[in-house]
């Protein structure tokens, strides 16, 4: 056995996801897909079925915490660049009702879903000692995520960005994240407090003074302090320090209330003051690395964690259950608000596609999920697999509802949804 076979589980794992990604990217879907498809790959699915002795030399079990605090910081650090990266894009006043609507039945619908496939799964699925509603709860949040920063390059990519249908979808991807990170939140302390009302009320109010703290303390300090040393919007040395070390305090201080370190980096990110010129400093700086060298780790981990078995007997049909469920609530759900909201169906279809995107905001979900206990690898297989085809299907579903000019479409709202 290697005697210290960090190095070359790096090699091995960051090999395959780049040509993994560059694959996907020549058939059209973003780099992700390919990243994410390479978790499955180097996991007892593909990588350890056909050659098991290499891959328990590669990835031994004891080997593996050395990669979970690369992915922990990884995961840390994307979701910092997340929180700064989610606002209303320009023009999104014309349109907020319309988003509001669409960001609202994008969350619900999934929801109600999730928390209807509960009873077919929680019997034989669920972990010992997991209660139904705590289940139930749980994969009625993971149903509601939308990837934010995906469908952002998924638009930026065909040239969508600002036409009236991805205008629409970005923000109503803004509202409806806010709202299923609240929810999972939630889920997550109650699966903390164990029940108990005090301990639940504890975390619920840690987490709403941090929150409070973030927005009427730290928000205007760091205003000051990037007014002062970052006018022009790129932070450097010790400006840069400082933002770092404040990400993965928030970080610990949501890991101390015992809900996962993502909730506070996110929370850092989203109370920064909003520019452009920042987060592009941010993206080059530090989601590159993340991106590119830690969240591939993550996937690699998440691989790891899964299980074939979900794929035969029962597994195969609750599979489909989850796949089916994630699907009609995004893509109905988004489409009937923007109908509701006034746009054709054409338009409406096309934003309840983007809407369906998981990406890797999925994989993060699961993660939280398994590290509290509340899915086993059976559950965090499936949802790992929908996540992948939700968001492959993204694409050519958004040609499918696009193919004439989206720029031009005659068919937008003639409420809510701005042309300019």
């Amino acid at each position: 056995m290697l005697h210290s076979p960090l190095l070359l589980q790096l090699v091995v794992i960051l090999g395959t996801s780049r040509v993994l990604a560059l694959l996907l990217r020549w058939l059209g879907q973003p780099p992700v897909i390919g990243e994410m498809i390479a978790g499955i790959v180097l996991g007892p699915i593909v990588f350890g079925a056909l050659a098991p002795h290499l891959h328990a030399e590669i990835f031994p079990k004891s080997s593996l915490g050395a990669l979970d605090g690369l992915s922990q910081i990884g995961l840390v650090l994307f979701m910092f660049i997340v929180g700064a990266e989610l606002r209303m894009p320009h023009g999104a006043r014309r349109q907020i009702a319309t988003a509001g609507i669409v960001g609202v039945c994008s969350v619900l619908l999934p929801m109600v879903l999730g928390v209807a496939i509960a009873p077919a799964l929680h019997p034989r699925f669920a972990p010992p000692g997991v209660g139904f509603w705590t289940f139930a709860l749980f994969m009625a949040a993971s149903m509601a995520i939308t990837a934010f920063p995906i469908m952002a390059r998924i638009l930026k990519e065909r040239a969508l960005t600002h036409t009236p249908i991805g205008r629409l979808a970005l923000t109503s991807a803004a509202i409806a994240d806010v709202f299923a990170w609240i929810m999972l939140a939630v889920v997550v302390a109650l699966i903390a407090s164990h029940g108990g009302w005090s301990r639940l009320a504890l975390t619920l109010g840690g987490l709403l003074a941090l929150a409070v703290f973030a927005f009427a303390a730290v928000r205007p300090l760091f205003a000051r302090i990037l007014a002062r040393h970052a006018a022009d919007g790129r932070p450097h040395g010790m400006t840069l320090a400082a933002l770092l070390i404040t990400a993965l305090a928030f970080a610990a201080a949501t890991q101390a209330l015992q809900v996962h370190a993502v909730f506070g980096a996110f929370l850092f990110g989203a109370c920064l003051p909003r520019d452009d010129r920042l987060l592009q400093t941010l993206i080059e700086r530090i989601e590159h690395l993340a991106v590119q060298v830690l969240m591939p780790v993550f996937f690699a981990l998440a691989g790891l964690n899964t299980t074939p078995g979900v794929f035969a007997g029962a597994g195969g049909g609750a599979l489909l259950l989850v796949l089916a469920a994630a699907v009609i609530g995004k893509v109905i759900g988004g489409a009937a608000g923007a109908r509701i909201g006034g746009a054709s169906w054409r338009t409406a279809l096309a934003v309840g596609s983007l809407m369906n995107a998981r990406a890797l905001m999925e994989l993060i979900v699961m993660k939280v999920g398994l590290d509290a206990g509340v899915i086993g690898r059976e559950v965090f297989t499936m949802l790992m697999v929908m996540a992948i085809a939700t968001t492959f299907m993204t694409t050519p579903m958004l040609s499918l509802f696009t193919r004439r000019n989206a720029a031009a479409l005659p068919d937008t709202p003639t409420a809510g949804v701005g042309t300019g």
